[in-house]
């Protein structure tokens, strides 16, 4: 029997152990559910008001001066908790990537939850848990959210969508200077950590050391940076479809050619034997806590050494560069002193990861 002492509807919840349709019906089940769960763990002022919608006073609420930037993003990872992370702070973690990747601040987020009958109310409560303590991590409020239930079978424990707003600052301006030869294209750390943690589970593979997601926010690394070069050509997220997927949407939305040294690329070893077993390549398995930057090629090293500053840019290092060779194509040199062409991956390699 699960521990309801810290619920906010003790007695309503332990005669509910799970997860019923009933609770997705707007009675009295949903405001049981939404008052135990959700509200115990996302209490703040703007949320606390239960409205239909949440009003937000752009001086108070979200800072004085700078834009908008608004993000959304769902989240179906199996299994629900992993090494390193879960679904609930990976929902966190990963609209407030999406906002920092165009510089912004992220300030506040929404939370809609797709339960499925049958889905135990203790598992519900550690999924939110974790989802309320990633929040306060990046200093992020929930302000809205919605849930519904479907029968059993159809649901997969739980699905959460997350949209988020943001403000980016006066005077940054990522993305306003095109990408141009010479450009640097930095890593923040080592690939592939997040897709091959989901794997390790999913395929009971185990190695002498433990491989775990890197689920993080990103947002403060972003702000160190700019700090340093607050015209920073691109930022990106490596998430679904990993470093490969990204580099070629670059290559390809801006006409240039990128070169990668196979050496420079950071991969944790267990990741790599986790990989080679599998017949996986590191470049297109997922990341969940890393970043990809196209900067000037003058301000590189200072951006560079602004990222091993920082608590999750400790590992960051030079990729590769933007040339005017092979537009549009994105070319490793490998450590044979060879080149070899990295595709655009035509699907996933690994279904379910965020």
């Amino acid at each position: 029997m699960p521990d309801f002492s810290n619920f906010a509807c003790p007695v309503l919840l332990r005669d509910c152990p799970h997860v019923i349709l009933g609770h997705g019906g707007g009675g009295s089940l949903s405001r049981d559910l939404i008052e135990g769960i959700f509200l115990a763990a996302f209490s703040n002022s703007l949320l606390d008001r239960l409205d239909d919608s949440t009003v937000l006073d752009l001086a108070a609420d979200l800072g004085h001066g700078g834009r908008l930037a608004v993000s959304t993003d769902s989240y179906v990872v199996r299994p629900l908790f992993f090494p390193g992370g879960s679904i609930g702070d990976l929902a966190v973690n990963g609209t407030v990537n999406d906002l920092a990747m165009s510089g912004a601040r992220p300030l506040v987020l929404t939370a809609g939850f797709i339960l499925e009958e049958g889905l135990p109310i203790a598992e519900l409560a550690a999924v939110v848990a974790r989802m309320a303590v990633a929040a306060r991590a990046a200093g992020v409020r929930i302000v809205a959210g919605d849930t519904k239930v479907v029968e059993r079978g159809h649901g997969d424990g739980v699905y959460i969508n997350t949209s988020g707003i943001g403000v980016v600052p006066d005077g940054v301006a990522v993305g306003r200077e095109p990408v141009q030869p010479g450009d640097a294209v930095l890593c923040s750390g080592t690939i592939g950590d997040h897709g091959m943690a989901i794997m390790s589970v999913r395929e009971g593979l185990s190695f002498e050391a433990a491989i775990e997601s890197d689920s993080a926010p990103l947002h403060g690394l972003v702000a160190a940076m700019l700090a340093v070069c607050p015209e920073i050509r691109m930022l990106r997220d490596p998430t679904r479809g990993g470093v490969a997927t990204i580099l070629n949407e670059i290559a390809t939305r801006t006409g240039a050619g990128i070169e990668i040294d196979e050496e420079a690329i950071p991969v944790n070893p267990p990741v790599a034997a986790a990989c080679e077993i599998l017949g996986l390549d590191p470049l297109q398995v997922a990341n969940e806590g890393k970043l990809l930057a196209v900067v000037p090629a003058d301000a590189a090293e200072q951006v560079l050494a602004a990222m091993r500053g920082h608590e999750h840019g400790k590992e960051a290092v030079t990729l590769g560069r933007v040339v005017a060779a092979h537009p549009r194509r994105v070319v490793m040199k490998t450590a044979i002193g060879g080149t070899r062409v990295i595709p655009m991956p035509i699907g996933e390699q690994l279904p379910r990861i965020c």
